[in-house]
């Protein structure tokens, strides 16, 4: 699987293969709409909360910094440093008889931002 951090467009609806939860189900890659075909898998992941400097302030080994439970615009230290994103790994098609692919995207709960984070194709 090839990867990418491209920004996508995407529209949320009902994806075949996944009832009673809305998903991804057209994205716009590129300039081009493919369909969403199948749900392949779906996971929740962290940000890499280890390697940023908050968390080296939280553990001591950095410059001070507010505690942990300190609010600012952005949250709490700890609602930054736990960052959700939801993945899919998608089956995607551009119509009836032409090809398609796999692609995985993520939707960043922080900023409602998705991404095409990888596709095989």
């Amino acid at each position: 699987m090839r990867r990418y951090e491209e920004d996508v467009e995407v529209r949320r609806g009902e994806v075949p293969g996944w009832p009673g939860e809305d998903g991804p189900a057209q994205l716009l890659w590129r300039g081009r709409l493919w369909r969403v075909r199948a749900v392949l898998a779906r996971w929740i992941e962290t940000t890499a909360w280890w390697g940023s400097g908050e968390a080296d302030a939280l553990r001591g080994t950095d410059e001070p910094m507010p505690s942990a439970a300190a609010q600012t615009p952005e949250g709490s230290v700890l609602e930054r440093l736990l960052v959700e994103r939801e993945c899919w790994r998608v089956e995607v098609g551009r119509g009836a008889v032409t090809g398609g692919g796999v692609v995985e995207l993520s939707f960043d709960t922080a900023d409602g931002r998705w991404q095409l984070v990888g596709c095989a194709d």
